[in-house]
């Protein structure tokens, strides 16, 4: 089972400090995304994650992400 679902509001740690959004997919298989290939599985899902403040996406793994609000 996983941790988050779509329409949490997450943080997570970036290169320019802490950012938080919403995470609009799950997913629980490979995938291909901004030309890198990430590894997912059930047990290990990755998660897409729309900003608060920019319209950037970025994928996570659990572990990366804590739950706000």
């Amino acid at each position: 089972m996983t941790k988050f679902s779509i329409g949490d509001h997450v943080s997570w740690n970036s290169e320019a400090g802490r950012v938080s959004g919403r995470i609009t997919k799950v997913h629980h298989e490979d995938f291909d995304y901004k030309g890198h290939r990430h590894h997912a599985s059930k047990d290990d899902p990755q998660y897409e994650i729309k900003s608060d403040r920019t319209d950037h996406v970025a994928a996570h793994k659990e572990g990366a992400l804590t739950k706000i609000g």
